[in-house]
Formats: structure tokens, C-alpha cells, sequence
């Protein structure tokens, strides 16, 4: 019987989106066949927003839902780059 583990990775960075700095919060999804990272952040009104990102097959994580407000979209690149330097971090990429 072959087991397979991984890791779990969670963490937490301010991140300037709209002029303003937000807190997002990562979790790393282990049990799926790609990579997938859970991600939420509180809106202007404390309502939290929660989305998936994914890694393609060039490197670059992006969004897995559409429908995300313009400051979100907005920060995709950022966001990107967060998630490489924790893994980095972690020594898990």
C-alpha cells in the first residue's frame, strides 16, 4: 500500500488591492490532482469573498471562478507572486 502525503500549507498576507491593504488568506488543497489554493479576503463591508486559484501549465496561478470583483482580478498578478514565496518559503514548489 503506497501513502502519500502532503503537506498543509495555510498562511496569511496583506496585500495592497484597491488602495487599500487586505488581508488574504491561503490554504493549500492537497486531496486534488492539480494544485489548487483556497483564498479569502474580507470586502469593504466585512463580507468575505472566497475563491480558488490553480496552477497552469506555464507556472502562473490564476483564478478558477469568474465572477470576483475588479480589485480582486485586479491583483492576480500580486496574488501570484505571494503564493511563489511562501512556497519558496516552505521549500515545497
Amino acid at each position: 500500500m503506497m501513502l502519500n502525503f502532503f503537506r498543509n500549507i495555510a498562511f496569511t498576507k496583506l496585500v495592497k488591492s484597491a488602495d487599500r491593504l487586505r488581508e488574504f488568506n491561503f490554504r493549500r488543497l492537497p486531496s486534488s490532482n492539480e494544485e489548487l489554493f483556497h483564498v479569502d479576503v474580507s470586502d469593504d463591508r466585512g463580507n468575505r469573498i472566497i475563491f480558488k486559484m490553480h496552477k497552469d501549465a506555464s507556472g502562473m496561478w490564476h483564478f478558477v471562478d469568474n465572477n470576483l470583483p475588479p480589485w480582486i482580478v485586479s491583483s492576480e498578478t500580486r496574488l501570484h507572486e505571494v503564493i511563489e514565496e511562501e512556497l519558496q518559503r516552505s521549500s515545497v514548489a
